[in-house]
């Protein structure tokens, strides 16, 4: 099956995509393309399927870059591949030929590009990265290797809808506490749940560092199966594991 790779013209002409699981080799739960190493699909399968993104990226695939993600506000520079024991959630490169890639399965996968500068990013945006800054330091580590803020156009990928994503109590009181006003990003549920809008929490936290332009593509992970992995969905099934999306940028 051919791979299907989700685009914005708002990142053009860069070679850039969120991928969907459609085209893999992977079977069971991980059906598709799951890109992690971190699941416990069998890894020569795991190493296949990045090998297809990376020439669907035009790279070599150990120029096909990521970080072992931790829920971190830290982001990295690359000028070249990296040790996959690297903690970090977003990265940053002025390199040509590199693709920076993230993993994804609910959280947001966001892509950032200053074509004038020569610049892009990517970025791993959970709840926990969004809260504790992980895209305005993004944005920051951009700006250090020359980019605009202002000129950065920046595309949050499938994520998990807020009609998906119910919270408790808790959750809506780290929000508060952080800033009274993130209580629009919630809507009402059942009994004392909440209903948490990720996306857009994610939209408010691009604009608020500056950025020029930022987007979401509408995918909902959790609702479409067929063409996303959702840890919110793979959990309520009770399944054991759950496949990893991969989105990837480069110069």
């Amino acid at each position: 099956m051919t791979l299907e790779i989700i685009t914005s013209d708002s990142l053009a002409p860069l070679q850039h995509g969120f991928f969907t699981r459609r085209g893999g080799a992977s079977s069971g739960v991980f059906a598709g393309l799951n890109c992690g190493r971190g699941s416990s699909d069998q890894r020569e399968i795991v190493t296949i399927n990045r090998a297809r993104v990376a020439k669907a990226m035009g790279v070599a695939p150990d120029h096909l870059v990521g970080v072992h993600q931790v829920h971190s506000a830290r982001a990295v520079t690359v000028t070249g591949p990296l040790p996959e024991t690297e903690k970090a959630d977003a990265l940053v490169t002025a390199t040509p030929g590199v693709a920076l890639s993230v993993l994804t399965a609910d959280c947001q996968p966001v892509l950032f590009a200053d074509t004038r500068a020569g610049v892009i990013g990517a970025a791993h945006a959970g709840w926990r990265g969004a809260l504790d800054g992980v895209l305005s330091a993004t944005v920051a580590a951009m700006e250090d290797l020359g980019a605009t803020p202002a000129h950065i156009h920046a595309v949050i990928g499938p994520s998990i809808s807020q009609a998906a994503y119910e919270v408790g109590p808790e959750f809506f009181e780290d929000f508060i506490a952080e800033d009274p006003d993130f209580a629009r990003f919630f809507a009402q549920g059942k009994e004392d749940r909440m209903m948490f809008d990720l996306p857009a929490f994610g939209l408010h936290c691009l604009r608020d560092a500056g950025v020029g332009a930022a987007e979401w593509t509408r995918h909902c992970t959790y609702a479409d199966a067929e063409r996303f992995y959702s840890y919110r969905r793979a959990t309520h099934a009770k399944e054991a594991d759950y496949g990893r999306l991969i989105a990837a940028i480069r110069l």
